[in-house]
């Protein structure tokens, strides 16, 4: 995710999504998938997927101006399958378009790829805190794997639909 001093990903600022309630109504995002084996995902299909999704959007001039409010939503919805949803700000020709709708609570969390069950439960517990219970998970990774070393932050902002 490019932003204008042509660096990787923008400089993650987390007080802009930790503990946040958002509400979207036909939200527009780009779609795609990718295969996991018991959700690990292949690392390379990640970044070509990822790519290709970028540059439909930028092809057709569908990216948000501000590159610190683009998102990139992953969830799983099958051990074998991860969803990809790309924020963009209308239609993109040959691309699946698709939009968000609900109330969504937002925690950011700062570890390992791996930590993510552990941010899940955790983010549980935020919830019932507030009497509510996730339908759904989507997550955000702030940084991709060259930025995470750059920045030496793992940023993950977990995105719970309740």
């Amino acid at each position: 995710m490019k932003n204008e001093k042509n660096e990787c990903c923008p400089v993650f600022h987390s007080k802009n999504w930790d503990e946040k309630t958002l509400k979207w109504n036909n939200k527009p995002f780009i779609k795609a998938a990718i295969p996991t084996l018991f959700h690990i995902p292949f690392p390379k299909m990640i970044e070509k997927r990822i790519t290709k999704m970028m540059k439909m959007a930028e092809e057709s001039n569908k990216m948000p101006e501000n590159a610190e409010e683009i998102l990139l939503l992953f969830t799983d919805p099958h051990p074998f399958k991860s969803e990809l949803f790309l924020s963009v700000t209308g239609n993109v020709p040959s691309a699946e378009n698709t939009t968000i709708s609900g109330e969504f609570l937002t925690k950011v969390f700062d570890g390992s790829y791996n930590d993510a069950l552990k941010f899940i439960k955790q983010m549980n517990s935020y919830l019932g805190k507030q009497g509510k219970t996730a339908k759904k998970y989507y997550i955000h990774y702030a940084y991709c794997p060259k930025c995470v070393r750059k920045y030496g932050h793992n940023y993950q902002v977990l995105f719970a639909e309740v």
